[in-house]
């Protein structure tokens, strides 16, 4: 995956953490921490995305369309 270069402006005490962990290397580099930082919070982002939609879902109505078909035509099942 190629890499871009990007200026960003952050607070004074949060590039001070970042540079505390880059000197008890956790990270090689401040690049690499907020780089991680940021993938971290679109994961984060997405799954709670995701979570919210699932929310949303009608239980009943999920469960009927998983079993729809499932008790007809038993007979005609092979069996294992």
């Amino acid at each position: 995956m190629s890499s871009r270069k990007i200026a960003i402006t952050i607070e004074s005490d949060v590039l001070a953490e970042v540079d505390m962990l880059v000197k008890k290397h956790v990270y090689p580099s401040r690049s690499r921490a907020i780089q991680e930082a940021v993938k971290e919070k679109l994961s984060r982002l997405s799954h709670s995305l995701l979570a919210r939609e699932c929310a949303n879902l009608d239980p009943a109505y999920e469960k009927a369309l998983a079993e729809e078909g499932v008790n007809e035509d038993l007979s005609e099942w092979p069996e294992y």
